[in-house]
């Protein structure tokens, strides 16, 4: 883990004490959002905030920490996010992408706390998907990119819609409990997204099942739940954070397997630099494209929503392995 991550307990303990001050400054005045009625929802990031608000909807004002445009693994928590997140009546977060953010949510003292990853099994990838990992989640090999969770587990779910729709039922269930006059309402739209996420499975499985090259390189490694639901290999530049610098002789090893496993592109994304990704490209004759983790959305996304997001994922990914 790259220690620029990670804030100083000093200021963490600042914060958090700041947090409380402002806390009680409320009187009992009541959670962020109560003053309209609705639930006070604090997501951790993108991918948290748009569950929140899909199954939320109306009864919900949702807050995310990490505003758009910033890379959700440097995020460092604020005095003034510490007291919005302890004033919370719901905060969804997942646990281990976000350092900064689990260290404040333990300490926010916030009665429903929703962690995504108790929703869905975490897994640890190495550079090829499903070469590390079973669908139960026990790892068969070591996944040797990452820092993240237990064991070096994988946090980014969320690109499977699969596990996403797992992480849906959680939020769905979390906002029945925090708000039981609206339940009938949680569980409709979550029964509903739900469905819309089956059938971008479905979309997916179908739309890659006939390939000329099952592998795809990225700049990090945030595709193995991707690549492990549909059969393909990641290989990434460098591991979970997307600013570290690969070494020679991994991008070496990755213009030799550019030529081997007939690959035609080196993917980039919209939240970090893609300098390593167009060097890699250049040196083997490659084209570039865009493949995105959907760690925000801003106005270079090539989408407006999830949905939209995930869906140039797979027309992307089609035309990079050659799509029948």
């Amino acid at each position: 883990m790259n220690v620029r991550r990670l804030i100083p307990t000093a200021a963490l303990a600042g914060a958090v004490a700041l947090g409380a001050t402002a806390l009680t400054a409320c009187s009992g005045a009541g959670a962020a959002g109560s003053k309209d009625g609705k639930v006070g929802v604090t997501a951790s990031f993108y991918p948290m905030q748009f569950l929140a608000e899909q199954i939320g909807k109306d009864h919900v004002k949702v807050d995310s920490l990490t505003k758009p445009g910033v890379e959700p693994h440097d995020l460092e928590i604020t005095p003034k996010q510490t007291a919005q997140l302890g004033e919370a009546d719901v905060v969804v977060y997942l646990k281990s992408l976000q350092p900064a953010v689990d260290k404040a949510v333990a300490q926010s003292g916030v009665k429903n706390i929703v962690d995504a990853a108790t929703l869905t099994g975490l897994e640890v990838h190495g550079s090829s998907g499903h070469d590390h990992a079973t669908e139960e989640g026990h790892a068969e090999g070591e996944g040797h990119d990452h820092g993240h969770g237990e064991a070096g587990q994988d946090p980014h779910v969320w690109l499977d819609p699969a596990k996403y729709a797992e992480i849906a039922k959680g939020v769905g269930a979390a906002l029945e409990k925090a708000d039981p006059g609206h339940a009938a309402d949680y569980r409709k739209n979550t029964d509903e997204l739900v469905g819309r996420l089956t059938a971008l499975d479905t979309e997916f499985k179908d739309g890659l099942q006939n390939t000329a090259s099952r592998t795809f390189i990225t700049t990090h490694s945030a595709f193995g739940y991707l690549a492990e639901r549909y059969g393909l290999d990641q290989e990434a530049i460098s591991g979970v954070d997307p600013e570290s610098e690969p070494s020679p002789a991994r991008m070496k090893e990755l213009q030799g397997l550019a030529k081997q496993e007939n690959v035609s592109t080196v993917f980039f994304e919209t939240l970090a630099s893609d300098k390593t990704a167009r060097t890699l490209a250049a040196d083997t004759g490659l084209k570039t494209d865009v493949l995105d983790p959907l760690e925000g959305i801003t106005d270079k996304s090539q989408g407006a929503d999830y949905f939209e997001v995930m869906r140039s994922n797979l027309k992307n990914l089609q035309k990079a392995l050659g799509a029948k």
